[in-house]
């Protein structure tokens, strides 16, 4: 495999680390990127390029694992975040993010074929990315000045569960799983920070979940030949979700969504320019 072509891996992965876990739809991202201008599938083959996509989207979820290692400790009962403290009543709860996970969880798996035939286009995506934009800005306007929930732990099970549904709306492509849950959120009371981590903490169990299931379909696809591309790309996505998640964190609270919701925006008219 040449250089050039294991650069290609290099800049999927770029682009998969620094956009999945930020509100700004990877998918639409991997269209401009890959569709229209990389194009996986004539050096690879279709299967071979959807397997890898899997394989860089592992790297972004390793990311996240890598950032809240101590809160999966917690959340495993492997040990106390706060360790001062006497009792882990305050703490977020392993069960409340299995709340959140159900109703995507259940919808996902019941339209999983439906969503893969028709709702994986251009125009579809473009949808997904002008509403999304429009819940984040509303999210920003409507959501309350003062939140009363400042972190992950002072969630309730009624606020997972809320967040779980709105959750749904990302099955849709383009729409953002971290857009619509963060929006969520902030919607229903909780600081941008807050909605952040829940976010990011339920997007690893489903996201695992999905991807493992996936690799299991395409595991002939692990050849000798395309082992290099899938390395260089699960690298590349694995450290740049770790650069991308711990700039997001420390900076959601003070800039908000409106500016993401913006280039969401602009990114539209991107794709359409180039595209149509």
């Amino acid at each position: 495999m040449d250089f050039l072509t294991l650069l290609k891996a290099v800049i999927l992965g770029l682009v998969e680390g620094l956009t999945e876990f930020a509100p700004v739809s990877s998918t639409g991202h991997m269209i401009i990127v890959d569709d229209m201008w990389l194009q996986s599938e004539e050096f690879l083959g279709k299967y071979v390029a959807n397997t890898f996509k899997i394989v860089i989207q592992l790297g972004s979820i390793l990311a996240v694992v890598v950032v809240f290692k101590d809160r999966f400790i917690d959340l495993l009962g492997l040990g106390r975040i706060n360790k001062k403290s006497g009792s882990n009543q305050n703490r977020l709860k392993l069960s409340q993010v299995i709340v959140g996970l159900i109703p995507a969880g259940v919808l996902g798996v019941l339209f999983e074929d439906y969503i893969d035939e028709h709702l994986f286009s251009i125009e579809t995506v473009l949808v997904g990315l002008v509403i999304g934009a429009i819940l984040m800005i509303l999210a920003d306007i409507f959501g309350p000045k003062q939140p009363k929930i400042e972190t992950v732990d002072q969630i309730t099970y009624k606020q997972a569960l809320s967040v779980g549904f709105i959750q749904c709306l990302s099955l849709w492509p383009g729409f953002s799983r971290s857009g619509s849950t963060i929006s969520g959120g902030v919607l229903l009371g909780m600081s941008h920070r807050a909605a952040a981590d829940f976010t990011f903490i339920m997007a690893v169990p489903i996201m695992a979940g999905a991807s493992g299931i996936s690799l299991l379909k395409n595991w002939q696809y692990f050849t000798l030949d395309a082992m290099p591309f899938f390395i260089a790309g699960f690298i590349s996505a694995f450290v740049f979700a770790l650069i991308s998640i711990r700039f997001f964190l420390k900076l959601i609270n003070k800039i908000k969504l409106v500016p993401f919701a913006i280039y969401r925006i602009v990114l539209v008219f991107v794709i359409y320019l180039v595209y149509f």
